[in-house]
This record gives C-alpha cells, sequence and structure tokens, in this order.
C-alpha cells in the first residue's frame, strides 16, 4: 500500500512538473514583445513597413521592427 502512494505521489510530480514547464514555455514565447529587424523581416518573406513599425506579411507579420 505505502509502494502506491509514494509511486501515485512520484506521477503527480512529475505531471504538474511537465504542466508547469509547458505553461512557463507558452508565456514567455506568447508573452514577450517580438522584434525582428528589417532583413529578418525580408528573410521570412515580409515587407518592413518603416513608417509603421511592424513587418508586413510573411512568418513575422505583426511583428515590431527594430
Amino acid at each position: 500500500m505505502r509502494i502506491r502512494r509514494t509511486l501515485a505521489a512520484v506521477i503527480a510530480t512529475a505531471a504538474l512538473a511537465g504542466l508547469g514547464l509547458t505553461a512557463a514555455a507558452t508565456a514567455t514565447a506568447q508573452g514577450a514583445p517580438s522584434y525582428v529587424t528589417p532583413s529578418e523581416c525580408k528573410q521570412g518573406g515580409g515587407t518592413p513597413d518603416l513608417a509603421d513599425n511592424h513587418c508586413k506579411g510573411g512568418t513575422h507579420d505583426g511583428e515590431q521592427i527594430d
């Protein structure tokens, strides 16, 4: 009986740790502002709009140009 409880606790801890890492990675990816250079915007298939300071189209669409 004690082994079952210990095993359940280990599995629950590992599952919660995995969820915590996933949430932290998602928050970092979505919460941090993204900046690209004009050349990175062009390489991604977009057009740098320097008047608006955003990349238009491509893989960096909508990201701010630094």
